[in-house]
């Protein structure tokens, strides 16, 4: 039976939606709970973004799951800097998760317009930050921010992006449709084209902009995707997120995929 792999940010991107405000306190009952559901993986904060998520993290050091591995989230090092140097990557090592997310640019109009660099040096932001966080023997996922709309400007150099994550030790990437305007025919396709070229766990991370989310989630995995991101509920910025309860029945029930551990 094929497992997929879940991901679980209702605790950093849920906390992002509308009249949700969680204490420390809610955030590790909510992730004992995700635990005893069997989620694989509790993407619990951004300990670099403000001191609540990293008392969290800290407390929850202390604490034993059963099934679930609690991850950390942050970006690549700043440009033209280094990632030994950057604050970023500083609390994440304090935060002692031992699984971190960074998410970074694939589209190059984010990295030339917004970022301000050049996309050479995007992609050594991507190697040095990935390899730093291995080499402090921390398992890396990376998270290809717009991937879908970086895709379709500009295939060739978003897909170079994910292959330097991957080559610098990266266990999984993670496809973000994170303007959530994706339609499935498209997610379906750059999958299955994508996943050829990831010798690592792929992953899909779907928001709900056009109510596509859980759709959008399943047609990834069918295609060759083999972790999913969501939230509980669908809780999220803007739309929300895609809903892992859903996604959860339809993988299990309705394609026989194991799912929860």
């Amino acid at each position: 039976m094929t497992e997929i792999k879940l991901y679980d940010t209702t605790l950093r991107d849920g906390s992002q939606g509308e009249g949700i405000s969680y204490s420390v306190m809610d955030k590790i009952l909510i992730a004992r709970e995700l635990d005893k559901l069997g989620i694989h993986y509790i993407e619990g904060g951004w300990p670099g973004s403000n001191p609540k998520d990293m008392e969290f993290y800290l407390k929850m050091s202390k604490a034993r799951l059963k099934t679930s591995r609690l991850v950390a989230f942050g970006s690549t090092r700043k440009a033209h800097s280094k990632a030994a140097q950057d604050s970023n990557l500083k609390a994440l090592l304090k935060s002692k998760a031992k699984v971190v997310t960074i998410f970074g640019k694939t589209w190059d109009l984010h990295i030339t317009d917004v970022l301000k660099t050049t996309l050479d040096e995007n992609l050594d932001m991507i190697k040095d930050t990935v390899s730093f966080l291995v080499s402090r023997g921390l398992v890396v996922f990376y998270d290809a921010e717009h991937f879908f709309d970086a895709y379709n400007a500009n295939r060739d150099y978003s897909l170079r992006c994910l292959l330097m994550a991957q080559s610098s030790g990266a266990k999984a990437v993670i496809l973000c449709d994170t303007n959530g305007g994706s339609l499935t025919s498209q997610v379906s396709r750059v999958v299955a084209e994508i996943r050829p070229e990831i010798k690592v766990h792929l992953g899909i991370h779907c928001h709900n902009d056009a109510g596509l989310a859980v759709a959008n989630s399943i047609a990834a995995v069918e295609a060759g995707a083999d972790m999913v991101h969501g939230t509980i509920n669908g809780y999220g910025e803007r739309c929300g997120n895609a809903d892992l309860i859903p996604i959860i029945a339809n993988l299990r029930l309705k394609l026989g995929m194991h799912c929860i551990s």
